[in-house]
């Protein structure tokens, strides 16, 4: 599946999305990286940023 969400620059690196991802494919970084081949589109890491930096494409 492509990647339904990208994470954009206002991303503050707390990590939340990174624990709410079932699939774990959300990589450390600033802005954190989401892996389009395990991303699944569930929405749980949009919906665990507390600073909305995670939009569906």
């Amino acid at each position: 599946m492509a990647n339904p969400y990208k994470i954009g620059d206002n991303c503050v690196a707390c990590g939340l999305c990174m624990q709410a991802c079932p699939t774990n494919c959300i990589s450390e970084g600033n802005p954190h990286v989401i892996d389009e081949a395990a991303c699944v589109g569930c929405g749980l890491c949009a919906e665990a940023c507390p600073v909305d930096a995670i939009s569906q494409t």
